[in-house]
């Protein structure tokens, strides 16, 4: 199966592409082949491309650009994902599209949320991409709607991962800098390669919304805060002998200041897509395998 992938060079992207290299011909876009600012030009080239399957990773997720320049970020967001899904619809072809949690990130009653909750989002990158969601649920006839957690990892050759909540805690202990997380907001955290080792099986869901993250609680009493996941697994490389406990006390501190005024809490119930057999762990679990994986825990 011929695989077009755009935003290949990015971080989940890429541990797709070297983790399912053997199954699939991944025909790599970037921002070389195509300009996202020009829709119709990027719905033309789609429609052109041999492929079977389109999976569509790129977008702006910088918040600051969104909210600074949202006419041009919608374009890249929106408009040009949509193109592409209009050209896949006309093709005949199943598209993957990348969603994300934030179409929850307004939500004033707690989570985890699942597919049949309304969206409630305050952010223009999370209204952009609830705008591409919507266009698919009432336009797509094969297609398949990832809404991904924050997801964490640690680099490989070739694959540099994005700001995770590992790698800022990591981060904080190397250099030795004092780093506030977030109290008030509970949101799950995936480990990526759940991402990339089941890349196949995702490809064979039945058309639909589905939700992807570990867990994170299951209620508005459980469920760790960002910084009580940050100092989890501060005592994770502690116990490794990673980091010292001293300096986990030192440099893994509570921000009580951000979001004080309302509380943030938008995770995802993802019991739809594991009753189709993807296998996904919990915020401890992943956070403790991603350091067994690398050989640190």
């Amino acid at each position: 199966m011929r695989v077009a992938i755009t935003g290949a060079s990015g971080y989940l992207a890429s541990l797709i592409q070297i983790y399912n290299g053997d199954s699939f011909e991944f025909v790599p876009i970037s921002r070389r082949d195509v300009d996202y600012l020009k829709p119709e030009s990027v719905e033309t080239y789609v429609r052109d491309l041999d492929f079977d399957l389109m999976l569509h990773m790129a977008a702006n997720a910088t918040t600051a650009d969104c909210e600074n320049d949202p006419e041009r970020t919608h374009l890249v967001n929106c408009d040009s994902a949509i193109a592409i899904a209009r050209a896949c619809q006309d093709l005949g072809r199943r598209m993957i599209f990348i969603s994300t949690e934030q179409l929850y990130n307004g939500k004033t009653v707690p989570g985890p949320f699942n597919e049949g909750t309304e969206p409630s989002c305050v952010t223009a990158y999370g209204q952009q991409k609830l705008e591409v969601d919507t266009w698919l649920r009432a336009n797509a006839s094969n297609y398949v709607t990832l809404r991904l957690s924050w997801m964490f990892g640690l680099a490989m050759p070739g694959v540099h991962p994005s700001p995770g909540v590992l790698g800022n805690v990591l981060k904080a202990l190397r250099t030795k800098t004092p780093t506030k997380f977030t109290v008030n907001e509970k949101r799950c955290m995936t480990y990526a390669q759940h991402l990339a080792e089941q890349f196949g099986a995702i490809c064979e869901l039945p058309s639909g919304t589905y939700h992807f993250a570990s867990s994170n609680g299951t209620s508005e009493r459980d469920g760790l805060s960002t910084y009580e996941a940050a100092r989890l697994i501060g005592e994770k490389l502690v116990e490794s002998g990673i980091a010292r406990r001293e300096d986990v006390e030192a440099y893994i501190l509570p921000n009580p200041d951000r979001y004080a005024d309302r509380f943030r809490d938008f995770r995802l119930d993802s019991s739809a897509i594991q009753s189709q057999g993807i296998e996904l762990g919990t915020l401890e679990s992943d956070i403790e395998r991603c350091l067994s994986d690398f050989g640190w825990y």
